[in-house]
Order: C-alpha cells, then structure tokens, then sequence
C-alpha cells in the first residue's frame, strides 16, 4: 500500500502502523522533553486526518519516546508565529477528537501545555503514576490557547480547572485519575501494556457502532438532556439497520463471537 505522503518526513515526531494489530502511533520524538513545535501542531492534524481514512487502522495511539510526554510548545515560536497562524492552534490541537476511530493518549511524565491539551482531545488518557498534566501559561503572563481550559472545565468543573490554570498547579496521575481527567493510572513500568490491552479491547467492538458512539458524545456534550436523548435515538435506530448489529445478535444467541465487519 502506498503511503500516505502526509505520515512522512515529520518534524519532531513519527508514525508507525501495525496493520496486522490494526493500530497506528503518532509518537513524539524530540527528546528529552519532546517539546512541540508550531509545524508539528498543523503536521499532527494532517497525520491524524490521514489515519482517519486509513483501512488498516482500527486505533490510535498518541505517545513519546522517553520519560515526559511532552513539556508542552515551542516558547519563542509563539511570539514569532503570525497571529493567523496562532488562530489555528486550537483547530490543529482537536485532530484527535474530530477523528472517528478511538484515540488512547499515554502519558508519562511531564504532560505539560499543549502536550496535555492533546491528551485531552483524546478519548482515553491511561497514565503513570509518573505523570504530572500542567498548564503553565500563566507563568508566561498568557492563558492556554489550544482547548486546554475549555476542555479541562467541561471534564471536572470551574473550581478544579481554575486551581489547575490560575495556579499553573501541577496535578499528578493518580490526582487526575481521582478527578477524572484520567481514564486509568498505572505504574510507569505497566503503561505500555495497560495501552496495549485496552487498544485489544477496543478492536473486538463493531467500528460503526464506535464511531456512532464517539461522535454522538462529542456531539451531545453541551446539549440539553432532552436534545441528547433525541439524538441518541437517531443514531440508534440507523444503527439497527447495519450488518454489524444484526452480527451481533445473532453472535449472541449462537453464543460465539461476533465477527463485525464495520458496514
């Protein structure tokens, strides 16, 4: 299969697909720190629009070579950037929630500014207990730019989210996942399995079934309760007349298991 010339040639980060696993990594690779620079936020969007309309990939995992996720952006890039260019920020950054395959994100270590407000576009952050998520714009007379506190407030609240962003407060792994920021926390020597077996998981599911249900959360996050339930029912009844739900019913009365084609 050709590749796609969107997943080569990165700057600061790789791509590796497993298509026997059905699994793709966006991998950060600028160590130590892994410290993301403005090209690579526009190149991670494109990387993860690429993936999306890849017939290999079932799931998708955001992680990094060495012991910190990332330390967050480029410093001096911001005030060299055009303020066209910094307007995008924020678009680029939501590449994993636009996606309509799942997407784990790891964390270890330092998951600072827009290393965590990549995280959190993801659908699930397993971290170690290694882990420290920040956003420390506030220490540079600035306020995070790319979803950071809008996502982070959507997910635990204005109290928490302004002890995390008015305080550049450094919240730890096992903290996140109390707080529910986290989906699991694990100890640093566990991560990769712990990402391993839920990406397993993952794929047993019906892919339309998965879509339907990522974009139906993403979609119904700030409706009102009667309009989410509405449109939960659409998606719902377009779900019964797919090959997948009939699979899997039938797979539940023969008592084996299905095999979900996706259609």
């Amino acid at each position: 299969m050709t590749t796609d010339p969107r997943l080569t040639n990165l700057d600061g980060f790789r791509v590796e697909i497993d298509a026997e696993r059905e699994r793709a990594d966006v991998i950060l690779a600028r160590p130590p720190m892994n410290v993301i620079a403005m090209p690579q936020r526009d190149e991670m969007r494109k990387v993860f629009e690429a993936l999306d309309e890849d017939a290999r990939v079932r799931v998708i995992v955001l992680r990094a070579e060495g012991e910190h996720f990332s330390s967050g952006g480029y410093i001096k890039g911001f005030l060299e950037a055009s303020p066209e260019h910094v307007s995008k920020l924020a678009w680029n950054i939501a590449a994993p929630a636009r996606c309509s395959k799942p997407v784990i994100a790891a964390n270890r270590g330092y998951t600072f500014g827009v290393g965590f407000e990549i995280s959190l576009a993801c659908d699930f952050r397993i971290v170690s207990e290694t882990c420290r998520y920040a956003l420390p714009e506030q220490k540079l007379g600035q306020i995070p730019g790319s979803g950071g506190s809008a996502r982070l407030q959507k997910i635990i609240g204005i109290t928490r989210t302004k002890d995390i962003v008015m305080r550049s407060k450094r919240i730890p792994g096992r903290q996140a996942l109390d707080w529910g920021i986290a989906t699991e926390c694990v100890p640093d020597a566990e991560l990769e399995t712990a990402v391993d077996a839920l990406v397993e998981e993952l794929r047993a599911f019906s892919p339309i079934a998965q879509r339907t249900a990522k974009k139906l959360l993403n979609d119904t996050e700030d409706a009102s309760l009667s309009i989410a339930i509405e449109l939960e029912g659409h998606c719902y009844s377009r779900l019964r007349q797919a090959d997948d739900f009939r699979e899997g019913v039938e797979a539940f009365h023969e008592k084996r298991a299905p095999r979900f084609t996706g259609s």
